[in-house]
């Protein structure tokens, strides 16, 4: 049986993949619908192409992209919030002190990653002399209140 595919084929391949995609959530159907249409163009560019090359190829651009998802991509992608995690994941991350004298000897301080969601807490402070631009650590949860304390670069050591 001698079988021959047209790079419409391909693309009609590659796009039914992609489609699967929006229904399969493991996300692995989209690289296997790419590398089709990668072959299509192949077969497009270079019309001799066997019908063993152009699975050959399928297979080794699938591979392929695969692997550059998981080893490139993917880790770009990773939430770095602390959003839902708990109490222990909050305590010891440092923050600078953005603005001071509020209600209640209260402080704001933001954070470079988001803690419990946000990126700046109105923070409670066991020093009284904490200053705007000022590094504080978290040290503990009190109510919708974070705890902190002065940073020092020797803590972190």
């Amino acid at each position: 049986m001698h079988i021959v595919l047209e790079p419409w084929h391909w693309v009609v391949l590659g796009v039914a993949l992609m489609l699967i995609e929006l229904v399969v959530p493991t996300f692995a159907a989209i690289w296997f619908g790419i590398a089709a249409i990668m072959v299509s163009i192949l077969y497009w560019l270079f019309p001799w192409m066997g019908f063993a090359t152009q699975i050959v190829t399928w297979t080794v651009l699938s591979i392929l992209c695969t692997i550059l998802w998981f080893k490139f991509i993917k880790p770009l992608s990773i939430d770095k919030t602390k959003a839902g995690l708990p109490r222990e994941a909050t305590i010891g991350q440092i923050g600078m002190v953005i603005q001071t004298d509020l209600n209640h000897e209260q402080i704001k301080v933001r954070f470079s990653l988001p803690v419990l969601g946000t990126d700046e807490w109105l923070c409670r402070s066991t020093s009284s002399h904490l200053q705007v631009g000022d590094r504080v650590i978290v040290t503990d949860i009190l109510g919708n209140d974070l705890l902190v304390e002065a940073y020092s670069s020797q803590q972190g050591k």
